[in-house]
């Protein structure tokens, strides 16, 4: 790998934004050493940035205690475990050691939103695909450079759930609380994490249906579209997969994603908020 390639995929490794100077990303090297060496930092990149700060100064017991990394770590085990196991299972590889790498690299360019490739994952058995895609909706910690729905709030809408089932069924006088790193997270903290996750899912179907009527595509590659813009992730699946480009996607559509694109950055209600009238009032 020459110096502007290692210093492009250096910036897009760190950033978990993806550009690769080549066609094939990533792949285009067929190194283990690359792979995971870009895992490592993916992983990084996927982390919220003030743990790093935490790092530095010592204090590990912060690191232990924080919820939202034991979940970012328990998903990319989880996925990259059952992703791995069923290329092994059915021979997608020659041995197990690639199909951990592959399946690794593949589940943690997604997971965190970078984008990058190795393979051609749409060649992959339907069900590595479909863990695949589940993936996508997930994205990394809040507070790192990652897109997507952001750990965090699967933390807090699977714990207010629990929570609420228990009050209904089993404690109807008690008061439902969620913690987070062993703190209460205020009620309005709850309300928008559960309205973020709808809106985004909202944004998906909606989107999706638009993509649909406005290139006369198919709906796996619509959905995914829509998905692979709006959580910043870049390849998708369908016409839009690893091996594919948005090429062929209309003027209407290609400003769509765009906007797509801008909203998941923002955050999603930064950009939403400018449809309210009252928002332009003095």
């Amino acid at each position: 790998m020459s110096l502007f390639d290692s210093l492009c995929h250096a910036f897009g490794t760190v950033s978990t934004s993806g550009y690769s100077p080549k066609n094939a990303s990533i792949g285009y090297y067929d190194s283990a050493y690359f792979d995971w060496v870009i895992i490592v930092f993916m992983f990084l990149g996927g982390m919220t940035f003030m743990l790093f700060y935490h790092m530095v100064k010592g204090e590990w017991k912060i690191i232990k205690i924080n919820t939202e990394f034991r979940w970012y770590v328990g998903f990319l085990l989880f996925f990259c475990a059952m992703v791995a196991w069923i290329l092994w299972k059915e021979d997608t590889y020659s041995n197990l050691g690639n199909s951990i790498r592959y399946a690794t690299f593949q589940i943690m360019s997604l997971l965190t939103t970078t984008g990058f490739t190795t393979a051609d994952y749409e060649k992959w058995p339907q069900a590595a695909q479909m863990f695949l895609y589940a993936s996508c909706f997930i994205g990394a910690c809040a507070g790192s450079t990652t897109s997507g729905i952001k750990v965090v709030h699967y933390v807090i809408i699977w714990k207010y759930m629990v929570a609420s089932i228990k009050k209904i069924f089993f404690q109807p006088m008690s008061m439902v609380t969620v913690r987070l790193n062993q703190r209460p997270v205020d009620r309005f903290i709850i309300d928008l994490a559960i309205c973020y996750f709808i809106v985004n899912i909202f944004l998906i179907l909606g989107g999706g249906c638009f993509m649909v009527l406005v290139d006369d595509m198919d709906y796996v590659t619509g959905m995914s579209s829509v998905i692979a813009t709006l959580m910043n992730i870049g390849p998708g699946f369908g016409t839009i997969g690893p091996s594919e480009n948005y090429a062929h996607i209309s003027a209407v559509g290609k400003w769509f994603l765009s906007w797509n694109m801008l909203v998941g950055r923002l955050e999603m209600f930064s950009a939403l908020v400018v449809f309210y009238p009252s928002f332009w009032k003095k």
